[in-house]
């Protein structure tokens, strides 16, 4: 887990660098763009030879976009399902401490959204704006779907060394979400399939092993997967539009499960489960209705990805909340807010030694031996991943759970409805000032996301760098000398 977070930090400071070069090279200092101004000019341009249908005016200067809002709606659905199906992001909440989870992560979907928002202001109009430019590589619709004309855009724009940074961008971003991905689904699959249900009384070394084992089997898998989506024509675009068919119908039952106490076991594995279905149903007869034949092309269309989205999630939530008030179950938080405290692990402790004092033993003298060498509980020095009491006070977590929740209904109302719904409904076409009070906004949305991620984390962690910082110069002049001591702890 921590290879992974020091992976995710690197990658993002390196990825944040390069997004920076982009958008001042379209923006400032490239002779084919350099300016607002000269882009606004060649956006116009570009819809005048090549207007887009359910645009107004045809032109890319808009928000009232058509097949914008149909894929806006497939986005947020299929985001939403990733994120909650997601054990990537669960494990980095738990791994979290209570009082900084919900500040570090509402900071980070903020700073999340400059990189959409900031690439596509940047690199997505770019590559607009050069169609037909000589040094532009004109582009098929599947190469387009393919995710190709940022890379084309960047090669027309630098060269080379567009090209490269490109490719070490896209390789930062592949290689840290599969970081993750193998973490995620490597713990998965030890913990929760093999010591839970194949070897109960596994050893640590035992657990090690097999999850390095689940760590080669996905990565594995996932190249196999890969490599037939390839060849059958199954695109990034078309992948990413169908995430929500395939998991949008566990997104409310799992939110029921982690916030109700009402919430039905039963109901909320019924409920994914029949949101699936509905969704795949949905999504196959629309693709049959609207089409004459049914393949991966068709079946990638705007209306057959959005039927099977919403069937998803809207069956899935339906029948697990349903099922819920009709036959509710009544869990108690408590058991969870337990694992990981202090005196939960001291309970767990004292039942083993009572265990081991009522088992017979073969050898006295050894067992007397073994009882003089084992500390009492309360003298233990707490063991890493125990959470500290007072981190598990149920009025600062009920706190923090109120302004979590707050924060997101008052998040999603302004970023999902009051500022993009009126810019669609007003079907305005940009002028050059509009368009500059764009880009500034994303410019600086990018500067402010990449303060929050890559400057204020060692701002926030400038104790621990300095403590590690003097035991790397400790151990240069004495090795040995810098490892670090816990702290004694001192009994009442």
């Amino acid at each position: 887990m921590r290879a992974t977070l020091l992976c995710d930090y690197t990658h993002t400071a390196v990825l944040f660098a390069i997004i920076f070069v982009f958008m001042f090279t379209v923006y400032a200092t490239s002779d084919k763009i350099g300016s607002i101004g000269k882009m606004h000019e060649l956006l116009v341009t570009a819809a005048a030879n090549h207007p887009v249908d359910g645009n107004a005016q045809g032109s890319y200067l808009t928000m009232r976009s058509k097949n914008g809002l149909i894929f806006g709606v497939i986005n947020i659905i299929g985001n939403f399902a990733t994120v909650f199906n997601d054990q990537a992001y669960w494990q980095r909440a738990i791994a979290s401490q209570p009082a900084s989870c919900v500040k570090a992560y509402l900071l980070g979907g903020l700073a999340w959204f400059s990189i959409p928002f900031g690439f596509a202001t940047t690199m997505g109009l770019a590559a607009v704006a050069l169609n037909g430019h000589p040094d532009m590589a004109p582009l098929t619709p599947a190469q387009v779907s393919a995710g190709l004309p940022a890379p084309t855009a960047a090669a027309a724009l630098l060269g080379k060394s567009g090209a490269a940074a490109m490719l070490i961008l896209l390789f930062l971003a592949v290689t840290s979400a599969t970081s993750a991905e193998l973490i995620a689904v490597s713990s998965i699959l030890t913990y929760d399939v093999y010591k839970k249900y194949i070897n109960p009384n596994a050893t640590e070394a035992q657990v090690l092993r097999v999850s390095h084992y689940m760590v080669a089997a996905f990565a594995i898998f996932m190249g196999i997967a890969g490599t037939i989506f390839f060849y059958i024509g199954v695109s990034m675009g078309w992948l990413y539009t169908f995430m929500g068919v395939l998991l949008g119908s566990a997104v409310v039952p799992i939110a029921l499960c982690i916030t109700w106490s009402k919430a039905s076991r039963m109901g909320c594995v019924v409920g994914a489960i029949s949101g699936l279905i509905a969704g795949i149903i949905a999504w196959m007869v629309t693709t049959s209705q609207l089409n004459d034949k049914i393949n991966v092309v068709t079946s990638g269309g705007d209306y057959e990805m959005l039927a099977g989205n919403l069937a998803a999630i809207g069956v899935g939530g339906i029948v697990a909340t349903a099922w819920s008030y009709i036959a509710p179950d009544d869990f108690n938080f408590d058991i969870t807010r337990a694992i990981n405290s202090p005196t939960h692990l001291k309970d767990i402790v004292e039942v083993e030694h009572s265990d081991k004092e009522k088992a017979p033993s073969v050898d006295s003298k050894t067992e007397k031996d073994v009882s003089h060498t084992i500390a009492p509980v309360e003298h233990e020095v707490i063991r890493a991943g125990i959470t500290d009491e007072k981190d598990l006070d149920p009025v600062a977590l009920n706190k923090a759970f109120k302004f979590a929740a707050w924060s997101s209904v008052v998040l999603t109302v302004i970023l999902i409805i009051l500022i993009p719904l009126p810019l669609f409904f007003a079907s305005t076409v940009y002028d050059v000032g509009s368009l500059k009070a764009w880009v500034i906004v994303a410019i600086i949305w990018a500067f402010l996301a990449s303060f929050t991620v890559v400057i204020y984390p060692l701002y926030e962690s400038k104790d621990s760098l300095i403590m590690i910082c003097k035991g790397i110069v400790k151990d240069l002049f004495k090795p040995g000398s810098g490892k670090y001591t816990a702290p004694t702890p001192v009994v009442a």
